[in-house]
């Protein structure tokens, strides 16, 4: 099930490796439609961390769901699971070199601005983290300029003086409007 809310998005899930992929993909395109692209790497690395913990651990299925919520000034994304047991972060020092896991939640920490665990009634837990997200736009920089009706958009002489409106063209003057030439938003 998916929800979506204007600032909350909710996937619940079998933490299987084909569904960590999807569930990567759902979140990745919530954040490109709330405009967090800028969170999107991290944001995908700690979702990967969580779900691969509730595959590797969670008992005694690995049913969970994941939430991501845009708060004011902050991402906050949690995976609730089945399994009441709090994970334990060991020291980055004690793990071999070569080990493949036990780096997760070090990673979490060092890419986010905050994390944690906590119980979620008798059967389960959420673990969170949270990031920052950037500063909006001021309101003035994203509006459009005004424009008086039956001239066409000027700006500032070069001496910084305002010149004199010209009249708007129009295809009933017998002139034909230019157009910008066409671009693509896809790369490549």
């Amino acid at each position: 099930m998916i929800s979506n809310p204007s600032r909350h998005c909710t996937v619940e899930l079998q933490a299987l490796p084909s569904r960590i992929g999807q569930v990567r993909r759902i979140v990745s395109a919530q954040l490109r439609y709330w405009h967090l692209e800028s969170l999107i790497d991290r944001a995908m690395l700690g979702v990967t961390e969580l779900l691969s913990n509730v595959h590797r651990h969670a008992q005694p299925d690995k049913t969970c769901t994941v939430e991501i919520e845009w708060l004011l000034d902050r991402l906050m994304v949690s995976v609730r699971d089945h399994d009441p047991r709090l994970p334990v972060v060991g020291e980055i020092e004690d793990i071999a070199p070569l080990a493949t896991c036990g780096r997760g939640l070090a990673m979490v920490a060092a890419v986010s601005e905050t994390w944690g665990a906590r119980p979620d009634g008798d059967s389960g837990k959420v673990v969170w983290f949270t990031l920052p997200t950037p500063a909006a736009p001021r309101a003035s920089a994203a509006r459009p300029p005004r424009r008086v009706a039956g001239f066409a958009e000027v700006g500032l002489a070069a001496d910084g003086r305002r010149p004199e409106p010209v009249p708007a063209r129009s295809a009933a003057d017998g002139h034909r409007p230019e157009h910008a030439p066409a671009r693509s938003a896809v790369a490549g």
